[in-house]
């Protein structure tokens, strides 16, 4: 830096790229100077300022000469000329523009938003006058096609492409190679759109048909909720233009995200549903197969529709009220669609994920979908987001209400995403800022915001009178004439087409829509089939428990050698390399194995026999109490080794990945993964697991109840790492409660294993078996490394995950008069005390699967026990939490199926509104006194 400046003030002559540099530094310079270096800073700041007489100023400045190969650096002790003073000017005007024309821009169809005068706009802020307007300057890098212009001319030209239909703001970026590209693209059009006459008319068809639909539902069905996109129906010719340029680029898949809002157009208009059906679903008579089906606004689709590129597949996401949280699920899906298609980078999958704009800048699961736009174990190659602004959030209209920021998209500048605001409507402004916005993602795999200024016509849904709300704007938008017939209208004053023809597109449209034909105007009735994903062989299915998951113990041996495989010269840490020894001995049946050991066996299994295997959470590689050490850490140079990824060659894809500290998108993301890929171990684990709770929308609206709302199988996995250590409320207890409330028609699995073995042979039977649930795997702390919990190399060879574990010790069944039932590390403490007291008529049982609930087997084990009196269920967390108020009515049950007479108590914690006490002491006291109480034993 320090040789630039000097070789500025030594009169040296610059290359053009040098000059171009310094232009782009001291644009920065002009908008945020705190982040220009110290030297240009102070070189920068000699330059004469809006508000400094020129004739004051006797310093130095660069002219940029813009007609020859090179540029000349001329530095002078006084500038000479008043016509230099007045080209800093010029150039401070152009950046002014850039950064906030935006802010002049007619972005509001309805004219009401208040736009604030932008004094950087104004000549005088920048030391120029109107009888400037009519001078020749040197026009540096604006793109107006040429080198000099009047400044009347720039101005004008800046107006048109800055302060119209479009309001960019991109000068936010810090890569000056998007910076450019977005500024060419901007400026080389000069606020003019040239579209064909055919093209125009094409425009105008999607109109017809974005209106068309809202009114005759409106008269169909009067009254009935639509969540119609009256006011924004500039929105179908958008997502049409981005899906038509897609395919015509070679991407073979569109996934759509959107809320309820203009879905049903979209259903009809792009994806090609047939209106017969929705008509029907509007009727009542469309009734799901299986389970409770949703409401129509939140169904999904998919199709297959033509564009100049070829066949292109569109899947529109299912999603419940939860508005934003259809995000990260569709990016998951879309990351799971690159992996099958072997394209990490974008190029043949396209997320396109709709917003409303108070839920856009309200909702926290934007920040965090953002967030992971660019990291590595979730980046989709760049998301085109499209606001459909209303200017208004469900009832309330006021922005000082909706957010703290002057634009709802103010978020996305966070990954330095631009944003382009539009006025709906101006329709070709729309199509073209379209494009400009696609091409962005398709060249720098970045995310983009297209803002669509629009308006609701109707309420939050057509039963609701919004004028209770917001009568002044309302009273706007009752007079005011529809984008179609604005745009109808501008038409015909061209010549395109005459009003007859205007009219006939309505009549067609609504014959169409009258005689059941699909009226989406690039459908493909006869899609191909080798475009979709083939879940046929995991739908169909009764539920079953019982699966062989046997894998060849030499096979076993040899998978454990592969995982201590190191690259040359690979050094891990002391702690990790005692670790991977051991381990070594485990996994080829030298030592018993811990829990790391199978499970990572497990994975290498799977991986082995084909299945792609993924997991991922905020401390994955190594786990959160370091017993997994899945991704090895090479303490001489940082690089990261992970021996899973070199099981075979040509071996399924492995990816584990640390994530950011996020459980909402980062969980909602590996169930979008999980619903795309089948023939996978889909894996997330929480830090602890009750940082789950951070996730809840996802739990309840998407992995408990996707199957019975939308008929969508998922076999994602969820380990919830907890344990009642006496550590305090936090991370004692993953809420086992809260999964159990949820289960309901085989919805998920809730396992509670208690060894190796067990959940080795959980995560094989997740994959190997042709069933697709949820698992939530309630996984321990303090039992990854007990001294009782481990299993032998021959029952991962030869077992199978038990849903029920019966007394383990040598009892005689007939002395048994009480028979206590556990889950989770309780067992242990439960079984170290019975053996210490040497109670003869105890039997300990474990209910390893709660849900479904193993009721035959626990009928089997019951009836073993001919003289048992007593029932005891024994749980860590309170009476109120946990798996008593569960189990309780199960365990009534399966007594009255043995034909038992017993009484069923409960041993544990009293209710409490916390999961566990803070002080250790205390916690000890009630470990002791539910242990004593579960085995019958009085305390001295």
């Amino acid at each position: 830096m320090q040789e630039v400046t000097d070789a500025l003030r030594l009169d040296t002559e610059l290359s053009a790229d040098s000059a171009a540099y310094i232009e782009e530094l001291y644009e920065q310079y002009l908008t945020a100077p705190e982040t220009v270096g110290d030297d240009w800073r102070e070189y920068f700041d000699k330059f004469p300022k809006g508000d400094q007489p020129h004739s004051n100023v006797r310093e130095q400045f660069l002219l940029l000469g813009r007609n020859s190969s090179r540029v000349q650096a001329v530095v002078q002790s006084t500038v000479s000329t008043e016509h230099e003073h007045r080209q800093i000017g010029v150039l401070q005007l152009i950046a002014a523009y850039r950064n906030r024309g935006h802010q002049k821009a007619k972005l509001d169809p309805l004219g009401l938003a208040k736009r604030e005068d932008v004094p950087d706009l104004d000549l005088a802020a920048h030391g120029l006058t109107k009888s400037d307007l009519d001078t020749v300057f040197n026009t540096s890098n604006l793109e107006i096609g040429k080198a000099e212009a009047t400044l009347g001319e720039m101005v004008e030209t800046m107006e048109a492409i800055y302060c119209s239909s479009i309001g960019a703001e991109y000068m936010h970026i810090v890569d000056t190679k998007e910076k450019r590209w977005i500024q060419q693209r901007l400026e080389g059009a000069r606020g003019q759109f040239t579209y064909t006459a055919d093209q125009k008319k094409h425009f105008l068809e999607r109109l017809t048909a974005a209106e068309g639909l809202e009114k005759y539902l409106g008269n169909k069905f009067v009254g009935a909720k639509r969540f119609g996109i009256e006011g924004g129906e500039s929105f179908i010719p958008m997502v049409n233009e981005i899906i038509q340029r897609a395919g015509s680029v070679g991407c073979k898949e569109v996934v759509i995200g959107m809320p309820h809002r203009g879905r049903l157009n979209l259903l009809v208009n792009i994806m090609g549903k047939n209106p017969a059906d929705l008509f029907g679903e509007f009727e009542g008579k469309s009734i799901n197969k299986k389970g409770s089906g949703d409401v129509k606004y939140h169904q999904g689709f998919s199709s297959n529709v033509i564009t100049p590129g070829g066949e292109v597949h569109l899947a529109l996401a299912f999603n419940p009220s939860h508005l934003e949280i259809v995000g990260p699920v569709v990016e998951g899906s879309v990351r799971a669609r690159q992996v099958r298609r072997r394209d990490i980078g974008g190029d043949d999958v396209l997320p396109v994920i709709v917003h409303g704009d108070a839920a856009f800048a309200g909702q926290g699961v934007n920040q965090e979908t953002f967030q992971m736009s660019q990291t590595r174990g979730y980046t989709v190659g760049g998301t085109v987001h499209i606001v459909v602004n209303n200017q208004v959030g469900f009832t309330t209209s006021d922005p000082r209400d909706a957010r703290s920021t002057e634009y709802c998209t103010d978020i996305a500048k966070m990954v330095q995403a631009p944003v382009f605001h539009v006025n709906g409507d101006d329709p070709e402004a729309v199509i073209f800022i379209t494009q400009l916005a696609h091409d962005f993602r398709h060249k720098f795999r970045k995310d983009v915001v297209i803002d669509l200024f629009c308006y609701r016509r109707r309420g939050h849904n057509e039963a609701d009178e919004p004028a209770a709300t917001q009568p002044l704007m309302y009273q706007v938008i009752n007079k005011k004439t529809t984008t179609r017939t604005l745009y109808a209208d501008k038409l015909v004053q061209e010549g395109i087409l005459d009003r007859a023809s205007a009219d006939q597109m309505i009549e067609e449209y609504r014959a169409d829509l009258e005689a059941g034909n699909h009226v989406a105007n690039a459908l493909v009735l006869e899609p191909n089939t080798k475009m979709f994903v083939d879940w046929a062989p995991y739908l169909g299915h009764e539920y079953t428990d019982n699966w062989d998951t046997t894998f060849p113990i030499e096979r076993l041996k040899e998978l454990g050698q592969k995982m201590r495989e190191l690259p040359e010269g690979f050094v891990m840490q002391r702690q990790v390399s005692k670790v991977i020894d051991d381990r070594l001995k485990m996994q080829t049946g030298e030592m018993p194995l811990n829990w790391g050991a199978a499970e990572t066996l497990a994975y290498a299994t799977l991986l082995d026999q084909g299945y792609l295997v993924r997991l991922t959470g905020e401390d994955v590689g190594r786990g959160t109490f370091s017993h997994r050490h899945a991704k090895l850490h090479n303490q001489v140079d940082g690089s990261t080794y992970i021996p899973l990824c070199h099981i075979k060659e040509n071996q399924p894809r492995t990816a584990i990945y640390d994530s950011l500290l996020s459980e909402m998108a980062v969980l909602a993301f590996e169930y979008g993964y999980a619903t795309t890929l089948p023939n996978s171990l889909i894996v997330w684990e929480a830090q602890f697991g009750d940082f789950s709770n951070c996730a809840q929308v996802v739990i309840d609206q998407f992995i408990a109840s996707g199957e019975t709302k939308w008929e969508r199988v998922c076999g994602l996995t969820m380990l919830l790492p907890h344990g009642f250590e006496g550590q305090g409320p936090e991370h004692s207890s993953a809420r086992l409660e809260r999964y159990l409330q949820l289960c309901a028609e085989e919805n998920m699995q809730v396992i509670t294993p208690t060894t190796p073995a067990q959940i080795y042979h959980a995560l094989r039977r997740q994959s190997i078996r042709p069933i697709r649930k949820p698992l939530i795997v309630m996984s321990p702390k303090s039992l990854l490394r007990h001294k009782l919990a481990t299993s032998t190399l021959d029952e991962l060879a030869t077992g199978t995950f038990e849903t029920v574990i019966n007394e383990v010790d040598q009892i005689n069944h007939a002395d048994v008069t009480r028979l206590v039932l556990c889950g989770g590390k309780v067992y242990y403490d439960l079984l170290e005390k019975r053996r210490e007291q040497d109670l003869k008529n105890v039997a300990i049982v474990r209910v390893e699967q709660l849900y479904p609930y193993p009721e035959q087997r626990l009928v089997e084990v019951l009836a073993s026990y001919p003289n048992v009196k007593e029932l005891v269920w024994t749980q860590e967390e309170p009476k109120n939490q946990g798996a008593w108020l569960f189990i309780a009515p199960q365990l009534y049950n399966t007594v009255e199926k043995a034909d038992k007479h017993v009484r069923i108590s409960y041993a544990g914690r009293d209710a409490s509104a916390a999961p566990a006490c803070g002080s250790p002491y205390l916690h000890a006291k009630q470990q002791a006194q539910l242990v004593n109480d579960a085995l019958a034993i009085v305390a001295e």
